[in-house]
């Protein structure tokens, strides 16, 4: 199944930093998470993409992204990634706009569930996870193998690209992204998975969370 597009559209904001989306948990701050998302109602604003190196035509790319029943960290729901591995590569994920106030910085923490079906020794998928002012469009668009914000200070986004199948079933992944000063009023949060074997391969993603602190 091939699914393409990207939401672009901004959403409004009515409260410093991060406020809540139809669909998520909202925060009324403290120490606490002020975004999280379970996919306990569906897809709701996600939007899904793909991308395959130039070789090969994306359209030729096999990948489904959707809601199941099948696995969850927490509650009933989690967003399932599946996609072929007959090229060696390509990538899929799932993305959301997520409101901000225009003119701050922050140190933001993002955090989520990764599901593999067995632990190996062999790295089939890399997890995926980004936030900035663009949505992904591309492979390139992610951090490269390996590579996490946490540690880099202030960035022009934030995001991990690390092995998945370390774990049986879920594993949390996590990274904190030091902003600039923000001239948007909407970031983008992205998960997703990056074929690394040649093999298919279904992944599921839950209890996503993101923490923000004025700088």
């Amino acid at each position: 199944m091939n699914r393409r597009g990207l939401l672009r559209k901004g959403v409004g904001v009515g409260a410093i930093g991060i406020a809540g989306i139809a669909g998520c948990t909202e925060s009324d701050g403290g120490d606490g998470p002020v975004f999280e998302e379970g996919f306990e109602d569906g897809l709701g604003d996600w939007e899904t993409g793909a991308a395959i190196g130039p070789e090969v035509d994306v359209d030729e790319f096999d990948w489904e992204v959707d809601v199941s029943e099948t696995e969850a960290a927490s509650g009933d729901r989690s967003l399932r990634i599946w996609n072929q591995g007959d090229y060696d590569d390509g990538v899929t994920w799932a993305v959301r706009p997520v409101p901000v106030e225009s003119g701050g910085s922050y140190r933001i923490e993002v955090s989520g569930q990764f599901w593999s079906e067995s632990e190996s020794f062999n790295t089939i998928r890399h997890a995926l996870m980004r936030l900035g002012p663009e949505p992904p469009e591309t492979e390139e668009d992610f951090p490269q193998p390996g590579l996490n914000t946490t540690d880099l200070g202030e960035t022009p986004y934030g995001g991990l690209r690390d092995a998945l199948w370390l774990a049986d079933g879920w594993r949390e992944y996590a990274f904190e992204w030091t902003t600039p000063e923000l001239s948007t009023d909407t970031l983008y949060l992205a998960v997703g998975t990056a074929v690394i074997w040649e093999a298919d391969a279904t992944h599921y993603v839950d209890d996503l969370a993101v923490t923000v602190e004025p700088r």
